[in-house]
């Protein structure tokens, strides 16, 4: 069945809303779930200056060259080790910056 622009729109609110209390619970990685949030902005049909999800963009932004999600399998296990200080200081600075807007979009986008 082919969705309409309005169906598209409330399914991808829908995810970001999961991954946010995913990353709330920490069911998923906060650096995983910061870029799939960044990715999804314009998916969801908001401002291009929605704060919520500007704060993960920032983030996403600032964490692009180290080793999360998917790509983590193509890093050797040095490269991986050498970076994992950054990384979790990369995340104990994004829930600094973002973990209200997580909050938020729970509260919009949760059925």
């Amino acid at each position: 069945m082919k969705m309409n622009h309005d169906q598209y729109v409330h399914k991808q609110r829908m995810r970001a809303a999961e991954v946010a209390q995913a990353m709330l619970d920490g069911s998923i990685p906060y650096l995983d779930g910061a870029v799939e949030l960044s990715s999804l902005r314009h998916q969801v049909d908001v401002s291009d200056n929605d704060a919520d999800f500007l704060a993960f963009t920032a983030v996403a932004s600032e964490i692009d060259h180290l080793p999360i999600g998917a790509a983590r399998q193509y890093w050797s296990q040095e490269a991986l080790d050498r970076h994992e200080p950054e990384i979790q200081q990369s995340t104990q600075w994004a829930k600094e910056v973002s973990w209200s807007r997580c909050k938020a979009i729970v509260e919009r986008f949760s059925a």
